[in-house]
């Protein structure tokens, strides 16, 4: 756990988290963990790192273990669930033997409860009342659409907080732990920020080997690699006593970071590799028609997600069958008898054949073999040929990539998209 420094005022530097969700329904994946999701985007903002989280079921002393656990690294230990009146929610239970507390019943907790059903003409069972035992130094936290107050409590310079498990009576508890945190110096001493980089076009290795010496040097802020199968994220991640002096840092780091990447960046953050592509036409008033095969129309569907797109975006055609190919696009019989419907060839009139078609300024094609058969020794499953055709010329590119349906054609299109982006960067061939 890093050094946590106290400085004049009770503030507190360095505080670190972990988050315990607690339920075999998680383990048993019968119910998604969306709190510690949740719970993780929060954190930083209130200027504490989140460096694990947990999941365990409805077991006493498995839980008494996590927490024991959790505590060895943690200032902070957040659990969701296990709050309820059945016997098998057993939160509370667990933190008072973990540091062998005493329960005690609140009055005005038993109050609400009663009022609670009450109000919804339900008798109270006996078990409710359960919900109404603190651990002693604990506060109990208001529920104000549930049963299951929350529960915060401070002890030899550690905080253990029990939220309930649905989303609904968890998140509007957050401000009032936020405050409790606050209060005694964990929370709003610092801020946090992270920004997200998107490359495309690079591996992960390559991209790595190029920031290689920026890596090894980072302390703040961090540089965290992230690759998937659209292409590698670049975590940024920095810590500052404002919001303005962590972007300021962020900003900094960006900028040298994009002097070495270059035109692999496409965006940051929100932004996706179509969005960067349609900005790009707008601003260079280009049409684009598209030509797709094994895509599907996958290209033209991620394009028009993208508002405005249609005054760049007059059409395009799917043209999976050769006989398309041939009456829709204008490609010649005896080309694709003699290279076939996947190759340069191809690729290239098809290009040529729908800007042609559709008056566009440039013609973006796509033609390969996305699987899972299909594929031969020399055009195996997974092989790519995009053509791009302006009024300049033409160019064909290859690529091969290895994975089922669906992941390839999600990387035809984007290797597309890639290859349009970084024309109209250039605006050569």
């Amino acid at each position: 756990m890093p050094e946590r420094i106290t400085m004049s005022g009770g503030r507190k530097e360095n505080v670190t988290a972990e988050v315990l969700s607690v339920g075999t329904e998680l383990l048993l994946g019968q119910i998604v963990d969306t709190n510690a999701a949740y719970i993780s985007t929060i954190l930083p903002d209130w200027g504490i790192s989140i460096y694990r989280r947990t999941t365990v079921g409805d077991n006493l002393e498995r839980i008494i273990d996590a927490l024991r656990e959790a505590f060895s690294r943690a200032d902070i230990v957040i659990t969701t669930g296990g709050l309820g009146p059945t016997m098998d929610d057993l939160t509370r239970e667990a933190i008072a033997g973990l540091w062998g507390l005493e329960m005690k019943e609140d009055p005005r907790i038993i109050r609400r409860l009663e009022a609670f059903f009450k109000d919804r003409r339900y008798p109270m069972a006996k078990s409710n009342r359960k919900q109404a035992l603190c651990p002693e130094g604990g506060i109990l936290i208001d529920n104000a659409v549930g049963t299951a107050p929350g529960i915060f409590i401070e002890r030899n310079d550690r905080v253990f907080i029990a939220l309930p498990g649905p989303p609904f009576e968890m998140k509007p508890m957050l401000p009032r732990v936020y405050d409790l945190l606050c209060q005694r110096g964990y929370a709003g001493c610092q801020v946090i920020r992270s920004r997200v980089i998107h490359t495309c076009g690079i591996g992960e290795s390559s991209l790595e080997e190029k920031l290689d010496s920026i890596i090894r040097h980072q302390n703040n802020p961090t540089i965290a690699p992230l690759a998937h199968p659209a292409g590698v994220d670049l975590r940024l991640t920095a810590k500052a006593e404002t919001a303005e002096k962590a972007e300021a840092m962020l900003s900094e780091v960006e900028s040298r970071l994009q002097g070495v990447i270059g035109e692999a960046v496409y965006g940051t953050d929100q932004e996706s590799l179509e969005g960067a592509v349609v900005r790009l036409l707008q601003e260079r008033k280009m049409k684009l028609a598209l030509a797709e095969s094994c895509t599907g129309g996958l290209v033209a569907h991620l394009i028009t997600n993208i508002p405005g797109i249609s005054v760049n975006f007059p059409g395009g055609i799917i043209s999976y069958a050769n006989s398309a190919k041939i009456e829709l696009l204008g490609v010649d019989e005896a080309l694709i008898r003699n290279y076939g419907a996947v190759s340069p060839e191809c690729a290239g009139a098809m290009a040529a054949g729908v800007r042609k078609a559709f008056h566009a300024d440039i013609g973006l094609s796509l033609t390969g073999i996305a699987g899972p058969s299909g594929g031969t020794a020399e055009k195996p499953v997974g092989l790519l040929y995009t053509g791009l055709s302006t009024t300049d010329g033409q160019v064909v590119k290859k690529a091969r990539f290895k994975g089922g349906r669906e992941e390839n054609k999600l990387r035809f299109a984007r290797t597309a998209l890639d290859m349009l982006r970084r024309y109209l960067l250039a605006e050569e061939l």
